[in-house]
């Protein structure tokens, strides 16, 4: 493959190139509060690492009943795809109206778990109208491409939420701004996306779907380590910017400075989306996820290397993230392929919401753990990063035993 057909974009249907158009718009505002919101409720609003923490997670728990939903909503006949991403704009776009009037605990939970409903009704029909309109051949560039524009939309998201702040110090609006952007990709959807499936007279019963698919011995398998997977995702948006800004030797790193720490991160997951799919296209679902568990493993290495440096921490959390950026756009379109694959095409919707619930499950653990890490020590905080790394090895055992079924069963 040439240099030029490596970088080269995929041909796709359009639906696909519009979906990820009104995805990347929606990502602008989420980066303007992605890595923000956590400094925010800590240092201004003044509640503990802890708190925040478990207000982050509890959005996971409103995220598994929207995931639920989502799935069975996305493979009802009387509902679909297009109307539950509608549904899922207009709730997030209310939450970001709550948090941006958040003055204490109840309240941020109050809006966490509106965004996590939204959230959790968006993955599962997004990701099942991708999957419908496309071959199994495209599904992994295709998965990529709308994981590019996410990618794309965030690092604009971050690079003008860090400015907004360096401007104004005005946190509050970030959240507005976030609102308008989930109103902005409501009208996309409304306007240019039709239904993506076409449903059957004789569509199976959600509710016997579940159990098809909870009875599926490999998908229960890799939810395990996807948890694992979802979990360290976590750890970047929630632990990470808090740990750079309070930990990291000296004083930390200043709001700006983390802005473009994570501006390059997210920029860098653009550059390499494509060219890591393809990469990857060589090798297994599994072997492609093994990959990804490796730079995991290198990347919280470097994050330790971080905190405890007392010169050139700032070159080590370039390092850090650009690695870890690296483990993230190997892991995401795989992981999605792999479900897609795994599923009949009637449940596509069901078995994208049960991969997505592992988000909701991640999410749920990741932000409390990590908080509860920094409210310990300064030997603890650092130690955890060393802990993370080491995990890797579990998820690799159980991705190798999930290698051994599926070939079994060809």
């Amino acid at each position: 493959m040439s240099e030029r057909q490596f970088f080269q974009l995929p041909r796709l249907n359009f639906k696909i190139w519009i979906l990820a158009a009104g995805r990347s718009i929606s990502q602008i505002g989420t980066g303007f509060t992605l890595f923000y919101a956590p400094i925010f409720f800590v240092n201004q609003v003044g509640l503990s690492a802890t708190t925040v923490g478990i207000a982050l997670g509890s959005g996971s728990l409103s995220g598994i009943v929207g995931r639920f939903l989502g799935g069975s909503f996305s493979d009802s006949q009387w509902w679909g795809r297009r109307k539950t991403l509608l549904l899922s704009a207009a709730i997030s776009a209310i939450a970001d109206v709550v948090l941006a009037l958040t003055y204490n605990f109840p309240t941020l939970v109050i809006g966490n778990l509106l965004m996590g409903l939204g959230i959790g009704l968006y993955w599962p029909a997004t990701e099942a109208a991708v999957a419908d309109l496309t071959t199994i051949e495209q599904r992994n560039e295709a998965f990529a491409i709308t994981r590019l524009a996410d990618s794309i939309g965030l690092g604009l998201g971050v690079v003008l939420g860090g400015a907004s702040i360096a401007f104004s110090g005005n946190y509050r609006t970030l959240f507005i701004i976030d609102g308008i952007s989930f109103l902005v990709f409501f009208a996309i959807v409304y306007v240019a996306i039709s239904e993506t499936y076409q449903f059957h007279k004789r569509q199976r019963d959600p509710s016997r779907g579940w159990l098809v698919a909870l009875s599926d011995r490999r998908l229960i398998i890799y939810s395990i380590v996807n948890v694992i997977f979802t979990t360290y995702v976590s750890q970047i948006q929630s632990t990470m910017p808090l740990y750079f800004k309070n930990f990291v030797s000296g004083r930390g790193f200043s709001p700006t400075i983390i802005s473009l720490i994570f501006s390059w991160h997210i920029v860098f997951s653009a550059l390499c989306q494509l060219p890591v799919a393809r990469f990857l296209n060589r090798f297994s679902r599994i072997e492609a996820l093994i990959f990804s568990l490796l730079f995991w493993g290198v990347g919280f290495i470097l994050v330790w290397l971080t905190g405890i440096s007392t010169t050139y921490a700032l070159v080590w959390a370039i390092l850090a993230l650009g690695v870890l950026a690296v483990a993230t756009v190997a892991y995401t379109p795989s992981a999605s392929a792999l479900v897609v694959d795994l599923s009949p095409p009637s449940l596509r919707g069901i078995y994208l919401s049960i991969n997505s619930q592992c988000w909701a499950i991640g999410y749920l653990i990741g932000p409390p753990l990590g908080g509860w890490a920094l409210d310990r020590s300064l030997s603890f905080a650092h130690s955890f990063w060393l802990a993370s790394a080491a995990s890797i090895s579990l998820g690799i055992l159980i991705l190798r035993y999930l290698d051994r079924i599926l070939k079994s069963d060809r």
